[in-house]
């Protein structure tokens, strides 16, 4: 795939994206009075949940776009290192809140395991505080780029251990899916953190890794918000 080819494929795909996660957004925020006592917790969770990945995505693809928009990723590092800065911050903070989700669905209290999840939270971010994380370059550093994803993949892969032994055990579809969502973005995701330096095209891989989670998305809204029944062609005839 040539440079220009797989520019025009990313910022379509990133205006794209945002467009459908600020739907969902809009969409869980309008219908949330709508959802049962019942359902209420998860679906509220949810919604901040990717209210927060959406603002940190915005900053993340939306600085990229402006980059180019600019002349490009390397005239304009800092637009681009911002948005990978805001993004890290919120999609920590997304994961925490899915911990929750799961602490409520399964009505599961924190042990020893969890905790040492949370803790995994401000330990990243002190980590993402060293100068050595360049957030002003366009491509992330050799050494601190990797280490300050660790963390997160503890986290994240964490969670979803804890959803899918859960989800499984109580045969528990709707979670079982979203578990399946988070194992896949964390599959394509890592190649990316560890060798996108040496093989730039892995970054494509963030495509495949971001509709894991408009999956998500997808997934709590059908699953947990009231849905609008469709009226039988007969009876909107009469």
């Amino acid at each position: 795939m040539s440079e220009s080819l797989r520019t025009t494929v990313e910022i379509g795909f990133n205006v794209l994206y945002l467009i459908v996660v600020w739907a969902m957004v809009y969409l869980m925020t309008k219908r949330l009075p709508e959802v049962s006592s019942e359902n209420y917790p998860l679906a509220n969770r949810f919604r901040w949940a990717f209210l927060l990945l959406a603002l940190g995505d915005t900053g993340h693809v939306g600085f990229r776009v402006v980059a180019y928009a600019l002349g490009g990723l390397e005239q304009n590092p800092l637009w681009v290192g911002l948005g990978a800065l805001a993004t890290a911050i919120t999609v920590t903070f997304f994961y925490v809140l899915m911990l929750d989700v799961w602490r409520v669905r399964f009505d599961k209290k924190y042990g020893w395991f969890e905790y040492l999840l949370i803790a995994s939270v401000p330990v990243r971010f002190i980590v993402m505080a060293f100068p050595g994380n360049q957030w002003g370059s366009t491509i992330p550093p050799v050494f601190w780029g990797p280490f300050r994803n660790v963390f997160l993949m503890i986290l994240g892969l964490g969670v979803l251990y804890l959803i899918l032994r859960d989800s499984l055990e109580a045969k528990d579809a709707l979670f079982r899916n979203v578990a399946y969502c988070i194992f896949f973005s964390y599959l394509f995701y890592t190649p990316v953190i560890f060798w996108v330096r040496e093989i730039p095209m892995l970054g494509m891989l963030m495509i495949p890794k971001t509709i894991m989670y408009i999956a998500i998305a997808y997934l709590a809204y059908k699953g947990l918000y009231p849905q609008k029944k469709s009226v039988p062609i007969s009876a909107a005839t009469d």
